[in-house]
């Protein structure tokens, strides 16, 4: 079997890149081009008019797009699920200044950034915040990280949608003032000079349902090798003893374009967040692995209520059924059931 899967360039593609890479696919009979996609829209749409054949996505904009809320309504079943966390907040360097936070604490770090939201917004240059989609856990960790610090961010921010390739580039040329992106993204603005991580995604939103293994509903039934595949590669990816080799893999020309120290980082949970080099560990900064992968309905409810907290949806029974029925941990355990699974 031939297939097409996409990916955005991210540190969370890892289990997808090296099950295709590392022969993982091969050994299930399949032959499978991977299909770098510039946005998640892009990725979105060519996922919906049958031109990919699986996706790496984003888990809300994959139940966006079977509700018919962010682009064509689109038939999915999602297997299998990739990571959790993975991504950061950074700001500009400047913000960082005016911030002077009181204190270290995630809490001390969201008061300051409300307290110069608030007077930006009074003076009438509201602050711009970048995020990848709308429908992404990156917009939601936005507004929880405000909402620590009392700031309602729809009141006071303006954000706008950028590509995660290109959302660091816009904080340094000044676009935009901070952002919320996955890995490596935010490692980049810091090493480059021009960023400040100042809140982490997994302190933000604990063990936040992140990127989904997406495929078209009709293909469903006959995931089983792909779900084998991808499983297994997301395990080689959570062991600590691969993680130099997968960085390497994923910072090459054909995916990241980017020093293999950087995605070494967030693999270790060991990241750098100024330019004077400060690290602070985050063990579960991104998770893969035995820990993720069975699709978990209760990752739905809490993306809908999110959904809803950001005035996207409004919640009814028969949306949350709908929502629900995209998560298939039969699909997975009928994969398993196909294959060895204890590997």
């Amino acid at each position: 079997m031939s297939l097409a899967l996409g990916y955005v360039p991210l540190v969370d593609a890892a289990a997808l890149i090296v099950a295709v890479e590392g022969g993982f696919t091969a050994a299930e009979g399949l032959s499978v081009d991977l299909v770098r996609e510039p946005s998640w829209a892009t990725l979105r749409d060519k996922l919906a008019l049958g031109h990919l054949d699986g996706a790496h996505m984003l888990a809300p904009l994959a139940i966006a797009s079977a509700l018919g809320i962010s682009g064509p309504e689109t038939g999915l079943a999602v297997p299998l699920a990739l990571n959790l966390n993975g991504n950061a907040i950074t700001v500009s360097r400047p913000l960082w200044a005016e911030m002077n936070p009181q204190g270290e604490s995630l809490e001390a770090v969201a008061r300051a950034f409300g307290r110069v939201a608030r007077a930006r917004a009074a003076q009438g240059c509201p602050l711009t915040l970048g995020t990848v989609h709308p429908f992404s856990s990156h917009t939601y960790q936005l507004r929880l990280f405000a909402a620590r610090g009392g700031l309602d961010l729809d009141d006071a921010v303006r954000t706008v949608v950028i590509p995660p390739p290109r959302i660091a580039e816009a904080l340094r040329a000044g676009h935009i003032d901070g952002f919320c992106a996955g890995s490596p993204w935010n490692s980049l603005a810091v090493e480059d000079g021009y960023g400040r991580i100042v809140a982490f995604g997994s302190e933000v939103a604990p063990d936040c349902p992140e990127k989904v293994l997406a495929l078209p509903a009709y293909a469903a039934a006959t995931s089983g090798a792909l779900v084998r595949a991808v499983r297994r590669a997301g395990r080689w990816c959570a062991e600590p003893r691969n993680h130099d080799d997968l960085a390497r893999l994923l910072a090459g020309p054909d995916h990241l374009g980017i020093a293999p120290a950087l995605v070494r980082r967030a693999l270790a949970g060991t990241v750098v967040v100024d330019a004077d080099g400060t690290r602070r560990d985050a063990p579960n900064f991104v998770t893969f692995g035995a820990a993720v992968e069975r699709p978990n309905p209760a990752h739905v409810d809490w993306l809908l209520d999110r959904m809803a907290a950001a005035g996207q949806i409004v919640p009814a029974p028969a949306l949350t059924e709908r929502a629900r029925a995209l998560y298939r941990p039969d699909l997975f355990d009928a994969a398993l059931a196909g294959g060895d699974a204890s590997s």
